[in-house]
């Protein structure tokens, strides 16, 4: 939530000279911002000092403040969502830090656009009036408040009405607790309901939540099916098909996105959903297709399954490894359904399986299983090729859906070791199509001899830390697939009165083999499409031996359209990165990926351990703007895949794996990890940068936090350079050639409020990023602007 200190009477203040507290008044601006628009989102706290001799600093994360007024200790939200209502209840702790006391009032920002009533404001139990202000009211205090206090922070909230209540005290070093609650009508969007709540403190308070408590209790008439946030990643429990329990918990944490959810409900097996995002501009559109079967079958079985789980025994899996392997191959075990056929290998010199063939699961069988497990011990070397070729003779047909849970901590040292022919040995020998899920433990694993074996044969991989726990690792992807609802899916996106000649309608599509379908979870596609308006989205696949069709409607946005789900492209970009990541270690250097990657990467705000050069702040904007020299140092840093194993090599690839199955923005988010910047090292234990040297050679330089140069603006991008801030759309301009078009504005001039009278809320938000000791340079209606 933003706050911030306004006048209780801005008239009685700016004319009163002797009144002894007017130095001492502030207000603080508590946002209810808007859950229906997420470019109207930006949650944050801030402190805008009165005038007077003693002025306040303002608090900011890039300029952390050694004084603050007041500081925000817990924040919880408690919502429930009925038939389309939700029921919002804020908690915040506030404590005033200063040495005296303070006076405030609550003022609530709200969308043109707001469905929201029964607001009720109370402090510590007593509540307190507010009213409804008008947006052109509310448009003169926003703008005074930015004026008087020559901080832009309000302005993407100008043209929005707004609740202000009366005012009430706070003691010097007291708390007081600060509830709101409000119901609101939410959206609903292609048949998803769509809940925002604005929970980004981070820009504007330096100093982080002790506590943060999310929760959104679901009740639904109809099944629910997908449940879906696509800014942060979330704990989804659900005690039947109609209601649901999201929670996101953290502590010390300053949270630094605003929260969404999505949900549809819906009767039947499955239930499809699809969103899209057509920027003006832009040569195609994207979308996010949700599919999710419903929770639990109508009193039927669910379809049988073949799983084989493959365990590395070798020396180096001695102690607590091998103690946590046992328990992971346990889980698999006691976890499978009756009808599943299963098997155990294990492999070190030599490989050996707990039956000569696949074994029915029952009872007597299960025993006997976990008998074998426990009998394993560490030693010898360890035989890849061996294991994986034993384990596909096994699978005799393709009816069955056939999965391989194959773990190793070590490099091939035993049989084939080469690369290459294990790999083709494996796709070889898999023909039966079975889904490989590999598990890397530690850093001594070939990295990209893993991911070659998962993308060759349709599965994933899974890489566990040194301070990992195996069996939870294994635990929690196992649980996702143990009940197969959809197999072999085939997905066909159809569209009235479209030729051949037109080319298709939708490309680039991830993941890029669609995985089966199980209960208890959802599919997340993300692709592109170049055709906007009514089609069908046809999902085809397999319950059990019975091939079924499925036929869903979706609307594909046009272009120019809506910003509502403008968080699609950064999500399809970040997913394509990864692709593009995935084939140039795999496949060998192209010139062409390498461009793609540079120009997703910083058109995007996506920093990877190859183009880190985007977050250093301390270079310059030409060298930002030089695409061959970006070009270069990408090149360059792509040296780094070499490196198949040790901490760099695992850590590559964990990142790799990450960009490909991003599902929400923290997973594509730069602030997720720390990257070396140019010519920097290799990567220490925790994936940090070295110094010193080209890639690949381990030092000691401090870590780089990602982020540093790169600021995520709701769906925008801004790079900082010195005291400059750089827009994305304004990222190809030539400082000397362009010199002569760039208008040059006074911040807090009649032409800058001009403009920020005929600016979007997005392009509002990037105005209120700017600090006073920064210049910002950005383009607005064709026109090229720095704003000093």
């Amino acid at each position: 939530m933003r706050c911030f200190a306004a006048p209780s009477n801005v008239s009685q203040i700016a004319n009163s000279q002797n009144a002894p507290s007017e130095r001492l008044r502030w207000s603080l601006m508590l946002c209810l911002l808007s859950l229906l628009l997420p470019s109207l989102l930006a949650a944050q706290i801030i402190i805008i000092p009165e005038p007077g001799p003693r002025p306040h600093p303002l608090p900011r994360p890039w300029l952390p403040s050694p004084t603050q007024a007041y500081a925000l200790k817990e924040l919880q939200v408690d919502a429930s969502i009925k038939q389309q209502i939700a029921t919002t209840q804020v908690t915040q702790v506030f404590q005033n830090t200063s040495s005296e006391p303070i006076e405030v009032s609550f003022v609530f920002p709200l969308p043109y656009d707001g469905a929201v009533d029964r607001l009720t404001f109370l402090v510590d139990g007593k509540e307190y009036d507010a009213k409804l202000l008008p947006a052109a009211e509310a448009r003169r205090i926003y703008e005074e408040h930015v004026r008087r206090a020559q901080d832009p922070a309000l302005l993407e909230w100008v043209g929005t009405g707004m609740f202000k209540t009366s005012v009430f005290p706070i003691p010097a070093g007291a708390t007081r607790t600060v509830q709101l609650r409000y119901s609101q009508l939410l959206r609903q969007d292609s048949r998803l309901t769509d809940y925002l709540f604005p929970l980004a403190t981070g820009k504007y308070t330096a100093k982080p939540l002790d506590k943060l408590a999310l929760r959104v209790a679901i009740e639904s008439v109809e099944p629910l099916k997908n449940i879906y946030s696509p800014t942060h990643q979330v704990t989804i429990s659900r005690d039947d098909d109609r209601h649901a329990v999201v929670q996101l918990t953290a502590t010390n944490v300053v949270p630094n996105a605003d929260f969404r959810l999505v949900y549809d409900s819906a009767p039947g097996n499955v239930a499809a959903s699809l969103i899209s995002c057509w920027p003006a501009g832009e040569q195609a559109g994207y979308f996010v297709l949700l599919a999710a079967p419903e929770l639990k079958s109508s009193g039927e079985q669910p379809a049988r399954k073949t799983v084989i789980f493959v365990l590395d025994q070798s020396g180096s899996m001695s102690g607590e490894k091998i103690e946590q392997a046992r328990e992971a191959a346990k889980f698999v075990v006691n976890n499978l359904r009756p009808d599943d056929q299963f098997n155990v290998v294990r492999y070190e010199n030599d490989v050996q399986s707990f039956a000569t063939e696949l074994q029915r699961f029952g009872n007597e069988s299960r025993s006997s299983a976990i008998g074998f497990i426990n009998s394993i011990t560490s030693g010898g070397g360890t035989n890849i090729d061996g294991a994986l070729t034993a384990a596909t003779k096994m699978i005799t047909e393709s009816q069955t859906p056939s999965y391989i849970v194959f773990l190793t901590d070590g490099l091939p040292t035993v049989g084939e070791i080469n690369e290459l022919k294990i790999a083709e040995n494996m796709r070889r020998g898999n023909q039966h199509q079975s889904r490989l899920i590999s598990f890397g433990v530690g850093y001594d694993v070939n990295a990209r001899l893993l991911d070659r074996l998962s993308r060759e044969n349709r599965g994933q991989s899974e890489y566990v830390r040194p301070n990992e726990n195996i069996e939870v690792a294994v635990s929690r992807l196992f649980s996702k697939m143990s009940a197969p609802v959809l197999t072999n899916l085939q997905l066909n996106y159809q569209f009235p009165q479209t030729s051949v000649e037109a080319g298709q309608a939708v490309d680039r599509v991830y993941p890029k083999d669609v995985q089966d379908l199980f209960a208890g979870s959802q599919l997340v596609l993300i692709g592109r499409y170049r055709k906007s308006g009514a089609a069908t989205v046809r999902l085809s696949g397999k319950v059990g031996s019975t091939e079924q069709s499925l036929e869903f409607p979706v609307e594909f946005a046009a272009q120019g359209g809506s910003d509502t789900f403008g968080f699609i492209p950064k999500l399809w970009a970040a997913r394509r990165i990864g692709e593009l990541i995935d084939l140039l270690d795999l496949n060998g250097r192209n010139e062409e990926l390498i461009k793609e990657l540079v120009e997703l990467s910083t058109k995007h705000g996506i920093v990877t351990p190859y183009t880190s050069f985007l977050a250093d702040e301390n270079s310059t904007v030409r060298q930002l703007t030089d695409f061959n020299s970006k070009l270069g140092l990408t090149r360059d840093n792509l040296n780094m895949l070499d490196q198949t194993a040790g901490s760099s090599g695992v850590f590559q690839r964990a990142a790799k794996q990450q960009f490909k199955g991003a599902e929400n923005l923290a997973q594509a988010a730069p602030e997720a990890r720390e990257y070396p910047t140019a010519g920097a090292g290799g990567l220490d234990a925790e994936g940090i940068a070295g110094g010193g040297g080209r890639p690949g050679n381990a030092g000691s330089a401090a870590p780089r936090r990602a982020a540093q140069g790169v600021r995520q603006v709701g769906n925008q991008t801004l790079y900082k350079r010195g005291k400059t801030l750089v827009a994305e759309n304004a990222i190809q301009i030539d400082l000397e050639k362009d010199a002569s078009r760039i208008v040059n504005i006074k911040r807090f001039s009649a032409e800058y409020f001009e403009l920020v009278a005929a600016n979007t809320s997005a392009e509002n938000q990037l105005f209120a990023e700017q600090t006073a000791d920064e210049e910002l340079l950005v383009q607005l209606r064709g026109k090229l602007y720095r704003i000093e």
